[in-house]
């Protein structure tokens, strides 16, 4: 039985910094096509096609919280996310180009 997703409010902060910062460099098309394709990847998780918990790999850089964080990638961009009771909650999008400090 697939789980809905919840996106946190700092995951949607970091998909709006994503699609500004493309709207700037690259244009609108873009932009669109990259946030789209964050968004599909991220439905994946919603599919009863797959066994969410192991889709993606553990994200070792929540390692040190309370709950288990995994990780997709799609192209150039880590979408972070754990697993609760009743939802998944994505809580990053995070452009694996920057600093990985920053991802904190």
């Amino acid at each position: 039985m697939s789980k809905p997703i919840v996106w946190s409010r700092r995951s949607l902060n970091d998909l709006r910094k994503v699609y500004d910062f493309h709207v700037a460099s690259s244009g609108l098309k873009v932009a669109d096509k990259i946030v789209a394709n964050i968004l599909d990847k991220a439905d994946l998780l919603e599919s009863n096609k797959f066994d969410y918990s192991h889709i993606g790999s553990v994200d070792e850089s929540f390692s040190h919280l309370k709950y288990s964080y995994r990780k997709l990638i799609e192209g150039h961009y880590k979408i972070t996310y754990r697993i609760g009771r009743g939802k998944i909650y994505i809580v990053r999008i995070f452009d694996t180009r920057q600093n990985p400090n920053k991802n904190k």
